[in-house]
């Protein structure tokens, strides 16, 4: 079965001093760089979705700022795909769609930032559009979130998410978990 790694979102924004950091970034990085690292090694397909705010009261991922940059540790290599996307969903008026089917993709391991939003978003849009997902839980992060008056830590934010999405959308793994099937 013929898969493309998917990278939702690495962008500086999301680390230390960023505009919008995220719980658990500097971490999931090191998972997301493993994960990359295997794939190029294997000349494997590789999407890197870099989100472009493009709304007028947007905080974070502005064009011509830092913060909108993907990080170093990931940034796209020769050969490597890039579609840039203004919504949470990465198929949502990108060429991510066309360009799966062309390369006549079968599965999708992604992997990004946030869980709750960008990243939940585009599994389960690929669920939608009849591809297998394998989501690697510890390469993506998130933040804290309120309603009302209750405050939800970011980890169990993480955690719900990737329950739900496990329920249906997506094969849940561990970065080592998905390397140690791979060999």
């Amino acid at each position: 079965m013929k898969s493309a790694l998917v990278l939702i979102d690495i962008q500086n924004d999301y680390f230390p001093g960023g505009r919008m950091e995220l719980e658990g970034s500097a971490e999931a990085i090191l998972q997301a760089r493993r994960i990359l690292e295997h794939f190029r090694g294997r000349g494997h397909p590789i999407v890197h979705v870099q989100h472009i705010s493009a709304r007028p009261d947007a905080i974070f991922f502005l064009p011509g700022t830092d913060g909108v940059e993907i990080r170093e540790e990931v940034r796209p290599g020769p050969g490597e795909t890039l579609f840039q996307k203004q919504y949470p969903n990465a198929f949502r008026d990108t060429g991510l769609l066309d360009h799966l089917k062309e390369e006549r993709i079968e599965r999708l391991i992604i992997c990004g930032m946030m869980t709750h939003m960008c990243v939940d978003s585009t599994v389960r849009a690929a669920f939608d559009y009849g591809f297998p997902c394998v989501l690697l839980r510890d390469a993506c992060a998130t933040r804290s979130l309120s309603q009302e008056n209750a405050h939800i830590p970011a980890g169990l934010v993480h955690s719900a998410f990737i329950a739900a999405l496990s329920s249906v959308f997506a094969r849940v793994l561990s970065v080592a978990d998905f390397l140690n099937e791979a060999s």
